[in-house]
């Protein structure tokens, strides 16, 4: 039994931050019934290739994208632009602990499924409102998307190569950074109102921006700039506080150093035959690397030169200063920690009995997150979930007037 087993999640969210946070959710065993639109679903279902290969190796037509963030959920094709649609919807939430939703600010008020008219039929409903720049402020009608809010959010001025190096210049971190994280956050407070409710009796409105989380998320580098009034600048690969907390090239291939403190540098030193350096005045604390950040970087450098990255690795590790390789996708999959933390996982889908999917990070000792159910086809659950809600009569009719549909 899941943590939140038990508790009813409404999804009516599309893309990223809303699913990613749905999708947590179902992990811990809340039932999460997935509201898209017939015909067409989610807008990530068409955001393919690469596509699920079905069980003969032929490309389907759920997308990768889809896959990644809708795991555990039922699936009911509902058009909730209609009258009829709108009544289901109003039927699933007066007997849901939790709604969410990421339309437009204000736009689901002209359906009647905004918060105030949801929580008038349940008052004990958690709703939660994902945009991109939140219900109120002078952007708050704007439409918000990832990499928009990556670039205004300060993300993209601290990201990418120095500007005074080739290459360099403002970059966007490679996944949907702020989609994600406000997924993670949106999750957080979810689970935040549902306890509040068990003392109050009575749920409440969460609104989660996407651009607030980006700011939140500026974390260090933000209060660097609040106390120094100096504005950060991007450093590539290495770290604004810390040295050296950096990639460096090696004879062959390339690997990571994150020297966090002076004790560590020392043994870094010594385990790579440049003991001296410790004892150097401009080296010897962190403070004064930094300061020298040109020097000692450049020290290192040349004499990574002399042997692969591999053999560095090795030295490094054998003192217990954090250091490893950079692995593409294949090798973090194949990496033997990850396996063993059961981080790639296979369950059966409808289209596919070997389907093979990233796990949850949460381990829960009496808990656990249980995987019950792959990413569904679009409609795949509509029936089985409508019939708690509705006679077979009203749901035929409803199949008539293509306001639901089954797959």
């Amino acid at each position: 039994m899941g943590a939140l087993t038990g508790f009813r999640v409404l999804d009516l969210s599309r893309i990223l931050a809303g699913p990613w946070c749905s999708q947590i959710l179902a992990d811990l065993g809340a039932e999460v019934i997935k509201v898209e639109k017939p015909d067409h679903g989610d807008d990530t279902r068409m955001w393919g290739p690469p596509w699920l290969k079905n069980n003969q190796n032929q490309d389907t037509h759920e997308s990768a994208y889809y896959l990644s963030a809708n795991r555990g959920k039922h699936s009911v094709a509902i058009d909730l632009s209609t009258p009829e649609g709108q009544s289901i919807i109003k039927k699933i939430a007066e007997q849901s602990d939790v709604v969410i939703e990421n339309y437009k600010a204000g736009s689901l008020k002209k359906y009647g499924l905004d918060y105030a008219s949801l929580s008038s039929l349940n008052p004990r409903l958690v709703y939660c409102s994902i945009t991109g720049f939140g219900q109120y402020g002078p952007r708050a009608n704007e439409p918000g998307y990832d990499f928009i809010i990556q670039g205004m959010g300060g993300m993209m001025s601290v990201t990418g190569e120095r500007d005074d190096l080739p290459g360099g210049g403002p970059q966007k971190a490679g996944l949907a950074f702020s989609d994600l994280t406000t997924g993670l956050y949106s999750a957080i407070a979810i689970q935040a109102a549902l306890l509040s409710r068990e003392k109050t009796g009575e749920g409440q409105h969460i609104d989660m921006a996407l651009l607030d989380t980006q700011v939140a998320s500026l974390s260090v580098l933000a209060m660097n700039y609040l106390t120094s009034e100096k504005i950060p600048g991007r450093f590539g690969n290495a770290h604004a506080n810390i040295v050296p907390y950096q990639v460096f090239n090696a004879k062959e291939g390339e690997f990571i150093i994150a020297c966090g403190n002076d004790m560590q540098f020392k043994a870094l030193c010594e385990a790579i035959g440049l003991p001296h350096l410790s004892q150097d005045p401009r080296f010897n604390q962190n403070s004064g690397r930094v300061i020298h950040r040109e020097e000692i970087t450049d020290i290192l450098q040349q004499h990574f030169y002399s042997q692969a990255a591999k053999t560095w690795v090795e030295l490094i590790h054998a003192v217990k200063v954090p250091v490893g390789m950079i692995n593409d996708l294949k090798q973090t999959l194949e990496e033997e920690q990850v396996i063993a933390r059961d981080m790639v996982i296979q369950m059966p889908h409808p289209l596919r009995e070997d389907y093979i999917s990233i796990g949850s990070p949460i381990k829960l000792s009496k808990t656990p997150v249980e995987y019950k159910k792959a990413p569904p086809c679009l409609g795949q659950d509509t029936d089985a979930i409508l019939s708690q809600f509705l006679s077979q009569d009203e749901i035929q009719e409803f199949k008539d007037k293509k306001v639901i549909q089954q797959r």
